[in-house]
């Protein structure tokens, strides 16, 4: 007998940890999940910013708690995993969303920036994943990873020059495909989105280089992401409607990379 509809995209009495979750993308998807029932913790560097996402969300009837740590240090991913299961008792979703950028020519790139974008776009990943996983998704036989990868991580840089982010997003492309063909025994989930240009503090240097109307004008959609645009991806690879869908990377870009290849 088949599901109602409501029922596989409900996510009532699940639990989601989201890093890089006080803004941007990463709060634009908490609210998603959370508004799908999902209790909620959110993870990024930031105390102050923290409390402000978990203020906001619970003006829309979320709720959410908040622990502070770097999502490149293994001890303090290791805490947050460790006080995330101690709070919430199990993580049912992960959202891998913590991320930098750096921009600079390939030839001038320095090299402590290469290691920081790379330590927080793709080693935060395989320790966040490591660490639910053996926490909580493995011993339970059951779990949903949604990566948060980007169009960069599909092709080449459409002129703009960051080669570690570039790099790092291929990467986060591959992790996602690997851990799901392994991890899929344990019935965990393991799905990638590759964001193209959204308004964030992080893009916020590009769109200002670059300019909104010019990369609108690029997209087959004539138009940038907007603040509910990840929410219904998001929402099928974190809810039972998903639970088929594994190892995937679902571009979420106006079209850009259909027409620029990925």
């Amino acid at each position: 007998m088949s599901t109602p509809i409501q029922k596989l995209f409900d996510l009532s009495g699940q639990t989601a940890l989201v890093t890089g979750g006080s803004r941007g993308l990463g709060l634009q998807i908490a609210e998603a999940l959370g508004e799908a029932g999902a209790t909620l913790m959110l993870c990024s560097r930031k105390a102050a910013d923290l409390q402000e996402a978990v203020a906001h969300l619970a003006q829309r009837g979320i709720q959410a708690q908040w622990i502070a740590g770097d999502a490149s240090d293994p001890a303090q991913v290791n805490h947050v995993v460790d006080e995330t299961m101690r709070r919430l008792g199990r993580i049912d979703i992960l959202v891998n969303n913590a991320g930098a950028t750096w921009g600079a020519p390939a030839e001038d790139h320095p090299l402590e920036a290469w290691d920081k974008v790379m330590n927080l776009n793709i080693r935060s990943l395989f320790l966040f994943a490591q660490a639910v996983g053996k926490a909580s998704m493995i011993p339970n036989r059951h779990g949903r990873i949604i990566n948060i990868a980007s169009i960069a991580g599909l092709g080449g840089s459409m002129g703009v020059k960051f080669i570690a982010y570039g790099t790092s997003k291929g990467a986060a492309v591959n992790f996602t495909r690997t851990l799901a063909a392994e991890w899929g025994a344990y019935g965990i989930t393991v799905n990638a989105l590759a964001p193209g240009f959204f308004p964030s503090k992080m893009t916020k240097g590009v769109l200002a280089q670059i300019g909104v109307d010019k990369l609108a004008a690029g997209a087959p959609l004539k138009r940038i992401g907007d603040d509910d645009d990840l929410k219904g991806a998001a929402l099928l690879f974190a809810s039972a409607a998903g639970k088929h869908i594994t190892g995937q990377i679902l571009a979420v870009d106006g079209g850009v990379s259909s027409v620029h290849g990925g």
